[in-house]
């Protein structure tokens, strides 16, 4: 069983990046309780989820020993048509926190963290009436229990503890990710949200393990299946299909294939 997150370390080694951090024992949805934050920069993780959510509206499951989070973004100067680019964001994130523990991963676009095409991250972000951007975050720490489902795609779960050397402090990690989160967002900020200038782009496509595959894309009432080109400057994934259209995907659950 894993050690309860220290609050006050927490706290600590995160002053300053961001404006208030709480930790609960367990709560229906972080995303929900920070819909009635006005704080920029605000954190809220929870030990536990009990009506977490994944992408369109999906359940996400909350085992133990996860780190399950939520912050509260209020970007002012980012155009709108930018926003979406934090839940990018929080993906390079991830891959970075995860290469502090020795752990290489890579992004299924847009931002599921894979380590060895196995799922151990997803990333929920909301846009509210208010320009704020509430950016979810399920990181999956240590060892799952057995019996977790796979989730959108088949996607079988995994943990950072299961591909590390030993064992993980999910404290430090939740230190590292927050901090990563914190600096990426920082830059991206003072860049007004444009991803080439603040070098989000270009590292965000370096560690996108969908570009050149094969892929399926599930979209609303229809598929696309092709090749995965590119992300391009607004963030959606260029898809050439088997007629040679590039197709610029904005939403959709994106499955890999597998080459026979």
């Amino acid at each position: 069983m894993s050690a309860p997150l220290d609050v006050d370390v927490l706290r600590g080694r995160l002053v300053g990046s961001f404006a208030k951090l709480d930790v609960v024992a367990a709560t229906g949805s972080t995303n929900a309780d920070l819909r009635r934050e006005v704080v920029d920069r605000a954190v809220l993780i929870a030990e536990s989820q009990t009506a977490g959510q994944g992408r369109r509206g999906r359940g996400w499951v909350s085992p133990g020993g996860g780190l399950y989070l939520s912050v509260l973004f209020r970007p002012d100067g980012v155009p709108a048509n930018r926003l979406p680019w934090l839940t990018l964001l929080a993906g390079v994130a991830l891959v970075r926190t995860a290469a502090s523990v020795g752990v290489q991963a890579r992004l299924k676009w847009p931002n599921d963290l894979l380590v060895d095409d196995l799922k151990a991250a997803g990333v929920l972000a909301e846009i509210t009436p208010a320009h704020a951007v509430i950016v979810g975050i399920g990181l999956n720490v240590a060892r799952l229990p057995p019996g977790v489902e796979p989730g959108a795609g088949g996607l079988r779960p995994t943990s950072l503890e299961e591909h590390a050397d030993g064992p993980v402090d999910r404290t430090e990690v939740a230190v590292t990710l927050l901090g990563e989160l914190a600096g990426l967002e920082r830059v991206w900020r003072e860049a007004h949200g444009d991803p080439e200038r603040s070098g989000l782009l270009d590292e965000y496509r370096r560690h996108c393990g969908t570009l050149g595959r094969s892929v399926r894309v599930e979209l609303s009432g229809s598929q696309l299946s092709g090749t995965a080109l590119s992300v391009a400057v607004d963030g959606t994934l260029v898809v050439r299909d088997e007629a040679g259209v590039d197709h610029a995907v904005s939403a959709g659950d994106v499955v890999h294939l597998r080459v026979r």
